[in-house]
């Protein structure tokens, strides 16, 4: 907050200091005088010429009327509007403390509804009618409560947005909630959506993964949707469901390549393993392009040798699709 109000001040003391020093008729005495001849000279010689201020916000910039406003600007002496734009830069924690100064400005509405909306993109209250009295800054203490209660038990923490009236107790809802909030824990999430089955098949459905190479696309995934760190029923559940939605997503491209949802699942144990062998330390051999093809082919015989070889190069180059 200080770097841009301090950017906004100096601009201001230059434009102050660049006006005072333009050869426009000045007033002397209380009345017009013309430029003197030294200064007709140097309006020949390049001098800048300045415009008389006649924009209201230009003319509320050079208001000083005493050292004690040497500085920061008074930002409710500007208007509404640039004001507000200010402000929309701060986090919470900043525009708490600005509202400390600026009581009406550092409360908007608009403010806060910003932040709710930057940091929990989807809620089912943003989609009803506003109660009497409703305030954004309550609506913002109370998701990063219910953020801070589901990271230490997630269906306490979804028990509580439910009991705000926050979210509706729908598994799409939720899945549209977990899939549009950075601020939840993914260690707590990969447990809830582990219990929560139908919430985690409405998660899978809002990803797109159309026109997208397969792993990249499976980096997308995991990274709404954390991967276990070791194999088991989980993560053979997390497969499946993404090799349906991604041929789902790319017909097209399953009918060229011969795709089909079972490839996909051996495909996407093959980026796995082959993430792991690259990546860790602990594998001094590591694969090379020719067994990894060799291997894949084996596995699923449908697939083109170049497209499995395009498969390790990104791999190789990007590197693992888990991390």
């Amino acid at each position: 907050m200080g770097q841009g109000l301090w950017r906004v001040a100096r601009n201001q003391q230059l434009h102050q200091d660049f006006g005072d020093q333009c050869y426009l008729q000045r007033e002397r005495g209380g009345r017009r005088v013309a430029p003197t001849q030294g200064e007709q000279l140097a309006m020949r010689r390049g001098a800048p010429h300045c415009q008389v201020p006649g924009s209201d916000i230009s003319h509320l910039l050079r208001v000083r009327k005493g050292k004690e406003e040497q500085g920061f600007i008074d930002l409710e002496m500007l208007p509404p509007e640039l004001s507000i734009t200010i402000l929309s830069y701060l986090n919470a924690t900043d525009l708490c403390l600005a509202s400390c100064v600026w009581q009406d400005l550092g409360n908007d509405e608009y403010l806060w509804q910003g932040l709710c909306k930057s940091t929990w993109g989807h809620c089912s209250i943003y989609n009803r009618r506003v109660p009497p009295g409703f305030s954004y800054r309550k609506l913002y203490m109370q998701l990063d409560e219910g953020s801070l209660t589901f990271n230490a038990n997630p269906q306490e923490g979804i028990s509580y947005f439910m009991s705000k009236g926050i979210l509706v107790d729908h598994p799409q809802e939720i899945a549209k909630f977990i899939f549009y909030t950075r601020t939840l824990n993914w260690k707590m999430l990969r447990i809830y959506l582990d219990e929560r089955r139908d919430v985690l098949d409405d998660l899978v459905t809002l990803h797109n993964f159309s026109n997208q190479f397969l792993p990249n696309a499976l980096r997308d995934f995991f990274r709404h949707i954390h991967a276990p760190e070791e194999r088991g029923e989980y993560l053979e559940t997390l497969i499946t469901k993404f090799s349906h939605r991604f041929c789902a997503c790319n017909p097209t491209l399953v009918q060229e390549l011969g795709l089909s949802p079972d490839a996909v699942y051996v495909l996407c144990y093959s980026l796995i393993l082959l993430s792991i062998d690259l990546t860790s330390p602990h594998v001094k051999n590591k694969m090379s392009k020719r067994e990894f093809i060799r291997n894949t082919r084996r596995a699923a015989q449908n697939i083109s040798e170049d497209f499995v070889g395009h498969l390790y190069d990104n791999i190789y180059l990007i590197g693992h699709v888990a991390a």
